[in-house]
């Protein structure tokens, strides 16, 4: 009864966020007119279309416009295509390419008003949350065990760990201990993977072992980025990757269940019931279709039979019965062949999947599978919300989670509490069945430092290769004049810069807005930008974050690098981070910032330099912010503006 009571808690948290989360975006459609939603980020207005291309069935249409083309729209998103109500089309398109002044979306029809003054909007579609409940309605062993785990209600095996011989010679203590007992485990096992410290090493790893022993794996992510990362790593063994070709790195296209499928040599059937397809197309064309104003309440077998009798009927003429009945026959014979070429191509597919070795899928994509699996191993975990994990979980006898609980968990509206993950309620309740990894290869030691004190225990250690790492490596130089010589200083990794002196410090808000902006520290930002290009920085090397949308929109329009949020950096590295915190009140509010999952991401992104740009006096109403603080004054540079 508690597990049935938990699964039905499940479906209902689902059924929540999914309503909410379509709600939001239909809300915002209806309140925003379509300046407003393409200053956001979330819309392309004043687009002409053209069909470039077709791949994988797809049709490739290229949306363009003279004007720059600012958006949060990526490749691989779901967007709605419209001529100016969007929530009047259900056009809907995935994202293949994106340009300075153009988007690629691949569709599967390309209507001809679809081509001329159209809009691009960001979607959220739904499919997602009618997978998790179609897949918790419907939970065999794999999925029932791990939710009994969850619940205490069975324990897990006590395993030892297994030898084994490593493919990769470099892997360090702790990532070979995550391998064997990984290996070993009859149930499950989690590997806490912190910043940097070669998370994807490991799950390579252990794949190829699993493949070695005979055992057929699924790997899956909560992200295509995730697992095009897994494919290129694994690429030398025969695997499939899942998904929507649009959402796969061009270089990977080749692993897709889509290309494998038209490279099979049963795929030429396909192929000639295609052009077959083609032909009728093409003659349904020259016959009247029955629409509903030609019909006259007719249905097709009544049409049919009044055109095989050479008779018209309640004003309609014979003739125009014997060309929609033509239409009819044809309409039928097409739908017969497109059956038989999805017959075809699930056979095709299904054995594609059989003799792969590994098959890689976002969680979401793996509900697609009808085949069990030895083993499941799943990236980014901790990202992963319960009826997310519990996809990839159904569909294995045991599974392996990495992820790092310590960071970001995942994004959600308004079921907060699927926010708490399997990764995190099982590493709580069996600190035994996980390793840390404890060797970090990204950045300089003293940019480590405070995140690897205040959120891992001081357990992660340096390597030696990037112990004193700094932007002289790459040959980076000083630079004179600007007054900001001493926070630019190429060998100094560590920096925050301190506005609490400042009259004009203050955070402000736009009407229409929830989030927050601070001009003065737009202000910073856009000069420390400048001074480090003028050093010989790379725009590539260089990410600003900040934990606000509003910042984010105005920071865009004021440097010429890579801007986000925090929780869109998450996963992400630069060489240079600059950080804006925003908040700076005289009620000494914090907001999210109280978050500190937010501030872990935030000091783990940079490599070789961090600048901070913040209001101590606000910040450090948290503990965790001013010992962060009183870190930078001891151990990096701390400015203080005036």
């Amino acid at each position: 009864m508690k597990l049935e009571k938990f699964r039905k808690k499940l479906i209902e948290l689902a059924e929540i966020e999914r309503e909410n989360q379509i709600r939001a975006m239909i809300e915002e459609m209806r309140r925003l007119n379509g300046e407003k939603r393409e200053k956001k980020g979330r819309a392309v207005l004043g687009l002409k279309g053209k069909i470039v291309g077709e791949e994988f069935g797809f049709k490739l249409v290229k949306f363009g416009r003279r004007k720059t083309i600012e958006t949060e729209i990526s490749v691989g998103d779901e967007v709605l295509i419209s001529r100016g109500n969007p929530l009047k089309s259900d056009l809907r398109g995935v994202v293949a390419e994106k340009g300075s002044r153009y988007l690629i979306v691949a569709l599967e029809s390309v209507p001809e008003w679809a081509l001329k003054d159209v809009r691009v909007d960001l979607y959220a579609s739904d499919l997602t949350f009618k997978r998790w409940i179609e897949n918790l309605n419907n939970l065999k062993e794999g999925g029932l065990k791990a939710l009994k785990f969850a619940l205490g209600m069975e324990t897990p095996s006590d395993d030892n760990g297994a030898d084994f011989t490593p493919f990769d010679s470099v892997l360090n203590a702790s990532q070979r201990k995550a391998v064997s007992f990984a290996l070993a485990s009859k149930d499950f096992f989690l590997i806490h993977g912190s910043f940097g410290t070669g998370k994807t090493r490991t799950i390579a790893e252990i794949v190829r072992q699993f493949v070695k022993r005979g055992e057929k794996v699924l790997v899956t992510a909560e992200s295509n980025t995730a697992v095009d990362n897994l494919v290129e790593i694994l690429s030398d063994l025969k695997l499939v990757r899942l998904g929507h070709p649009s959402r796969v790195d061009e270089d990977l296209k080749k692993f897709t269940l889509s290309a494998q499928l038209i490279e099979h040599e049963s795929y030429r059937d396909v192929k000639s019931l295609k052009k077959e397809v083609e032909r009728l197309e093409e003659e349904m064309m020259n016959h009247t279709k029955p629409s509903p104003a030609l019909r006259r309440g007719l249905s097709d077998d009544e049409i049919l039979r009044l055109a095989k009798a050479g008779m018209g009927s309640r004003g309609v003429s014979k003739e125009k019965i014997r060309s929609m009945a033509m239409w009819i026959e044809l309409r039928r014979e097409l739908d017969e062949l497109y059956d038989e070429i999805r017959r075809i191509e699930d056979e095709i597919a299904r054995e594609i999947v059989e003799k792969s070795d590994v098959v890689l899928a976002t969680n979401s994509s793996a509900f697609l599978l009808e085949n069990s699996f030895d083993v499941v191993v799943i990236d980014e975990a901790s990202q992963a919300t319960l009826p997310s994990i519990l996809i990839p979980t159904n569909r294995a006898e045991r599974f392996v989670l990495v992820g790092d609980h310590k960071q970001l968990p995942p994004t959600v509206v308004k079921a907060q509490d699927l926010s708490r993950t399997l990764f995190e309620i099982l590493i709580e309740k069996y600190p035994t069945k996980s390793q840390l990894l404890e060797v970090q290869y990204r950045m300089n030691a003293a940019i480590m430092d405070f995140p690897n004190r205040e959120f891992y225990g001081g357990r992660i250690r340096t390597h030696e290769s990037v112990v004193n790492t700094t932007l002289k490596d790459l040959g980076v130089g000083s630079v004179k004049g600007g007054g900001f010589e001493q926070i630019l200083d190429p060998e100094r990794p560590l920096v925050f810069i301190d506005t609490s002196r400042c009259a004009d410090k203050w955070e402000g808000r736009l009407a229409d807005s929830t989030s927050r902006y601070n001009e003065l520290e737009c202000r910073i930002v856009e000069k420390v930008v400048a001074g480090l290009l003028r050093m010989g920085v790379k725009k590539g090397w260089i990410g600003v974050i900040t934990p606000y949308d509003d910042q984010v929109d105005m920071l865009r329009h004021r440097v010429d690098v890579e801007v986000s949020t925090v929780d869109g950096f998450q996963g992400r590295e630069k060489e240079v981070i600059v950080i804006s915190f925003v908040r700076s009140n005289r009620r000494r509010e914090i907001g999210f910032l109280e978050d500190l999952r937010r501030l872990n991401v935030s000091l783990t992104r940079a490599k070789r330099k961090l600048i901070m740009v913040g209001d101590s006096e606000t910040l450090s109403v948290n503990s965790t912010y001013r010992r962060l603080i009183d870190h930078v004054k001891r151990k990096g540079l701390y400015y203080l503006l005036i």
